[in-house]
């Protein structure tokens, strides 16, 4: 099973960034331990503060893939492209977020990118992203 990541803006700073939200831990870091728990699964990982270049990736493993999961960060609330794009393509995509975007700021309680995912992890930390491979894995 082939599962691309895909980490939208911002969280190449994570483990730096607003610790008491994001937690101390990098992505990176995490990342090492995710293919460890998975050894089954053969991963790719791509982040990107450009929008874009999501969408490009997107495009790129959107009819290869067994799944993508994807965290757009601040384009989860504002990004009809990356929407598009998820529509655009066979391979199903989970969302996932660190926190839990509906006990944030109002302006981020809206996901448009969300209704065109198999489903939406929140709240779980970095745990998310596991949650979300094991959806996959059924």
């Amino acid at each position: 099973m082939k599962i691309i990541l895909i980490n939208g803006p911002n969280l190449n700073l994570l483990g730096v960034r607003e610790k008491t939200i994001y937690g101390n831990q990098s992505f990176d870091e995490y990342y090492v331990k995710l293919k460890e728990r998975f050894p089954q699964v053969e991963f790719d990982y791509f982040q990107s503060n450009v929008e874009g270049d999501i969408v490009n990736k997107l495009h790129e493993y959107g009819f290869s893939s067994d799944g993508i999961i994807i965290n757009a960060g601040a384009y989860t609330h504002t990004s009809i492209a990356i929407r598009d794009a998820i529509s655009g393509i066979n391979t199903t995509v989970v969302e996932v977020h660190i926190s839990n975007i509906l006990t944030r700021e109002n302006f981020r309680h809206e996901s448009v990118i969300g209704p065109v995912c198999k489903g939406s992890i929140m709240g779980f930390g970095l745990d998310s992203y596991r949650l979300a491979v094991e959806s996959f894995l059924g």
